[in-house]
């Protein structure tokens, strides 16, 4: 059994020595550390560092939202280490999924966020609906307009290659293909 660390700061500006020393003093073999966004997809530390985790580990961290960006992140990475006997530590949210009352308290916590989740979910529905009802449209604006995108027509009707519609109306090659389908 390893007790394996992860510590994460948000910018560069930041330092790792706080959450460090905690994990230290917790008695960890081996801490995996970045200087990352959470909200970043691509953070590599984290990705080695559940990739070494085994069978009877212990995942410890300082704070929850050190390891995930989202809840629903955090609940599949839960998840995840659930269902390779994996156990996480939270330092200073004393949570121990080891522990049968650490196990309630995590699953408390994600039901919590779930359920906030899924107001915040509503409420943005109910305020898109508003919005289309007072006239916003959402999306892209056009590129083209409607007199714009008749002529590119027209242009490659009469022989003008689609390198050069592209650099006519500044467009990417998948723009100008997918005003022509239009």
């Amino acid at each position: 059994m390893s007790i394996i660390g992860y510590a994460r700061v948000s910018s560069v500006g930041q330092s790792l020595t706080v959450q460090s020393d905690k994990l230290n003093t917790y008695g960890c073999d081996k801490i995996y550390q970045e200087k990352i966004s959470g909200t970043t997809a691509n953070r590599t530390q984290l990705a080695s560092c559940l990739d070494f985790v085994r069978e009877g580990d212990k995942l410890v961290i300082t704070k929850l939202d050190r390891l995930a960006r989202s809840t629903f992140h955090l609940t599949q990475i839960a998840e995840g280490l659930k269902n390779r006997g994996v156990e996480l530590v939270v330092i200073d949210q004393n949570i121990d999924t080891s522990t049968p009352t650490g196990k309630l308290l995590f699953n408390m916590l994600g039901s919590i966020a779930e359920f906030e989740t899924e107001i915040r979910k509503e409420r943005q529905l109910e305020g898109i609906a508003k919005a289309k009802q007072n006239g916003v449209k959402f999306g892209a604006k056009p590129k083209l307009t409607e007199q714009q995108v008749t002529q590119l027509k027209q242009d490659r009707d009469s022989g003008i290659i689609i390198k050069d519609l592209m650099a006519k109306y500044n467009l990417s090659k998948d723009s100008v293909y997918r005003m022509l389908r239009a």
